[in-house]
């Protein structure tokens, strides 16, 4: 019985191969669910003729498939609508990936499937794993053979169940050497060669993996459901804490070798983004750690969070990890007895995840660092020392002048100002040392008994204490404060310069002069060069400044762009931060060099297709257009070989012949100039011309009364060639006078501009849309016009041809109708003998 609004249950009998044995399986759940009482048919199944197969249907109510006639051919498929009208309690529906007979409702037997589930009736069904979409490129690489029918992931994935139906390879190849899987001729074929014992290993272990995902994601779905947060150590997850600082290549590869222990574990890295632990995580070496662990087949994570051990235990606990690998803490003894480490806390916060604490390089180096190395420069420094020598003594002297035995208050917040001063300025160091100055100063000086070390006043030794402690206090936060500072600086800075170039890289300045030049710049060095290695050794591909380097060693700082590019530097040597922006610059120089090979391969490809567009249309059109013009000679050729017609009938013939021959030659005449315009070989010789010599013969061939040429004498020069011109304004009247409407004649006119002359060719024709106007300068475009004998290559032409002398071509409307051809041609700056010099056109 159906329960109405419920959608049906899928249950996916998954066979690791063919032959393994689910379609037996799916019969053997039906007949159990018969027995049990529940309503079930056969909706579809595919025995191929095996008679263990067939035996399992007998007893099963079986649904009378569909027929369905395509190409003179009738094929039975599933019955969808029967199944639904028949409402069973369950279907079993065989090969669930089929693709069904063209003319039936669905496309696949999938989405029967779900209609048949949106019913609310449940199916039980089968499919190979080699049919998941997902997988198919990987059992194409496997058994060479690609698989035409493929069933969605998140299909077999959403089932409420799925059976793996598997078996030995060498039980499989004893079942078809029985023919209990295919027929007798078709054995040795298959065991050769799909059904070989690699192949169906592969084939296996790829079934096995894609439901052990699928058993992991119902264990989530689980431990979600009943709030379940401790981990469930059901398979081996390794989570590396990736800090960002040098040592995480290290810990990174440790987790690897842990994850590679067991089969079918996982490798996680997480970064926490927060200021424990470094203050500015190299951006460069997290990159790089993101590299390697794709490399190492693990994921990167990127969590935020206030606390980095709560951070990394919540994930971990969240991705169900059964270990954390953490470094050992880089800061000081001193540091770790007061805050504790990361991996002190981690460990107290895992409850039942194991924490692996890893050693590095980078520890030894901690334990090494002097508290009181200052980034700040040495100049400033040594002025720091000098002013926390100065400072107190001249504080002193003007206190000395106003000598008030009740102003040690006052005394102690001026030497306090003075140590905060000389913080600003040379940092920690000088201001200890002006905070021990002032002290003594002040014991000395201003503290009852003066001229002593002694203090009489146990107010005025709390006094002077505090101070001393105030000054420490205050020293430590500005000389953090100042590195910080320092730190947005150089921060700033770098961005303003990966910032540069990558607006050069989006607005086109990307060439490697650019790239070198501004790295020139940017670093203040005398020469740049990027070198590329070739074959014959390495060959520098642009260089800026005096002297550059020819070779890697010949440099003073040199960085990887990539396994064939290198960035030499030749002048003062780099700081270390500067090598970060160095190597930052590097990478995505990389990424500019790379861009220019892809846009340089899509110019190419670009560059082929519109070869092969034109090809292609060329090729059409030589087998319509030309075709007419040769049909029409060879007729009146036939005519006029029989000699029986009169005179009358050979000359209209021969007339025929010249009229085709002209048509042909002007076609011909076309493909040739497009095809130079876009091979770039026609070259003209400019020179300065007169009209009087181009317009009249071209507008020479046009019938009598066809064309009205409107030329004042006074018209000036143009720089021009004569040849082309007269070629393209012949194209533009020859169009003009085959569109002009009844006896209106084409104007032909000259208008002086003051930079150029425009010729207009006026016409009283139908006339061409706005929108379609750039467009017809287009080849192959007649928009339309449907006269015989044209390629629409005449407008094409012209504008190409008017483009390789200087001048321009556009359509304007013409008043009362029609359309005028507008070409403008640059005036001659002085005149000169009025020789006519054909285009050279290299052959």
């Amino acid at each position: 019985m159906v329960e109405a609004g419920r959608r049906g249950r899928l249950t996916v009998y998954l066979g690791a191969a063919p032959g393994v044995g689910k379609t037996y399986a799916m019969l053997g759940e039906a007949r159990r669910r018969c027995e049990r009482g529940t309503d079930v048919v056969v909706g579809y199944v595919e025995t191929h003729g095996r008679e263990h197969t067939e035996a399992m249907v007998d007893g099963l109510e079986v649904v009378p498939r569909a027929e369905i006639s395509y190409r003179g051919t009738t094929f039975t498929e599933m019955d969808t609508a029967a199944v639904i009208a028949r409402r069973p309690a369950v279907v079993c529906v065989d090969e669930l990936a089929h693709t069904n007979v063209p003319g039936s409702r669905h496309e696949k037997r999938a989405e029967d499937v779900e209609q048949i589930r949106a019913a609310g009736i449940d199916v039980v069904t089968t499919v190979n794993i080699q049919h998941l979409e997902s997988l198919n490129d990987a059992v194409e690489r496997i058994t060479g053979v690609r698989q035409r029918e493929t069933v969605p992931d998140e299909l077999v994935r959403t089932a409420d169940q799925i059976q793996l139906v598997d078996m030995s390879p060498d039980a499989l190849r004893r079942r078809m050497a029985h023919g209990n899987v295919y027929r007798a001729e078709q054995i040795d074929a298959s065991l050769t060669s799909y059904f070989r014992v690699g192949n169906l290993t592969a084939l296996r272990e790829l079934a096995l993996l894609w439901l052990a995902d699928r058993v992991d994601d119902a264990l989530d779905d689980y431990r979600r459901d009943h709030g379940i947060e401790q981990p469930w150590p059901a398979k081996e997850r390794i989570v590396v804490a990736v800090t960002g600082g040098p040592e995480s290549e290290t810990l990174l590869r440790r987790g690897a070798r842990l994850a590679q222990r067991a089969a079918g574990s996982e490798l996680l890295a997480v970064h926490v983004i927060s200021s424990d632990g470094l203050a500015n995580p190299d951006e460069t070496r997290v990159a790089r750690a993101q590299q390697l662990v794709a490399s190492l087949g693990g994921t990167f994570h990127s969590v935020v969070g206030e606390d980095v051990s709560a951070a990394v235990v919540d994930f971990a606990s969240g991705a169900n990890a059964t270990m954390i690998v953490v470094g050992v803490s880089r800061h000081g003894r001193v540091r770790r007895l007061f805050t504790g480490t990361t991996g002190d806390r981690i460990a107290a916060l895992a409850e039942s995840i194991d924490v692996h604490l890893v050693t590095h390089d980078e520890v030894a180096r901690a334990t090494r660092r002097h508290w009181y190395l200052s980034p700040l420069s040495r100049e400033r420094q040594v002025v720091g020392l000098v002013a926390s020598v100065v400072l107190p003594v001249l504080l002193t002297v003007v206190l000395e002048m106003v000598s008030d035995p009740d102003q040690l208050p006052i005394d102690v917040l001026l030497f306090l100002a003075v140590t905060v001063l000389v913080a600003l300025v040379g940092g920690l160091v000088p201001a200890l040392v002006t905070a021990l100055g002032g002290f003594l100063l002040m014991n000395w000086f201003f503290t009852p008994p003066v001229r002593r070390l002694t203090i009489s006043e146990p107010t005025n030794l709390v006094a002077l204490l505090v101070f001393v402690a105030v000054a420490v206090g205050v020293a430590t936060v500005v000389d953090r404060a100042s590195r910080r500072a320092a730190d947005a600086v150089r921060a700033r800075t770098e961005a303003a310069t990966m910032g540069s170039l990558s607006r050069s890289v989006l607005t086109g300045q990307d060439t490697a002069e650019a790239i070198v030049e501004r790295l020139r710049e940017v670093f203040g060095q005398d020469a740049v060069s990027l070198l590329a290695r070739g074959p014959a050794g390495w060959t520098v591909v642009a260089a800026s400044g005096t002297t550059p380097a020819g070779a890697p060693d010949d440099g003073d700082t040199r960085v990887k762009v990539d396994e064939d590019h290198v960035i030499v530097l030749c002048g003062s040597p780099l700081r270390a931060t500067d090598q970060r922006v160095l190597e930052a610059f590097a990478v995505q120089t990389g990424l500019v060099l790379e861009h220019r090979r892809l846009r340089e391969r899509e110019d190419r490809a670009a560059s082929l297709e519109r070869a092969e567009a034109t090809s292609t249309a060329i090729l059409r059109a030589v087998s319509h257009d030309l075709r007419t013009p040769l049909a029409t000679m060879r007729a009146s050729v036939d005519g006029l070989v029989t000699g029986a017609l009169g005179s009358e009938d050979q000359a209209e013939l021969v007339a025929a012949v010249e009229s085709s021959t002209e048509q042909l030659e002007r076609l011909i005449d076309n493909l040739l100039d497009l095809s130079r315009l876009q091979s770039g070989l026609l070259h003209p010789v400019l020179r300065d011309r007169s009209l009087e010599e181009v317009l009249p013969l071209a507008v020479a061939g046009q019938p009598d009364g066809a064309v009205s040429l409107e030329l004042d004498e006074s018209a000036p020069m143009v720089r021009t060639d004569a040849g082309l011109l007269e070629r393209v304004v012949a194209n533009l009247v020859a169009n003009a006078v085959r569109v002009s409407a009844g006896n209106t004649p084409v104007r032909v006119m000259a208008h002086v501009l003051p930079g150029s002359v425009d010729i207009l060719v006026v016409d009283r024709g139908p006339g061409v849309p706005p929108a379609q106007r750039e467009r017809m300068f287009e080849p192959f475009q007649r928009l339309d016009d449907t006269s015989p004998g044209g390629l629409g290559l005449g407008l094409a032409v012209a504008r190409g041809l008017t483009e390789a002398v200087g001048g321009t071509l556009t359509a304007e409307d013409t008043p009362g109708g029609g359309l005028t051809m507008v070409l403008s041609v640059p005036r001659a700056e002085s005149r000169a003998e009025p020789s006519v010099s054909p285009a050279q056109v290299v052959p």
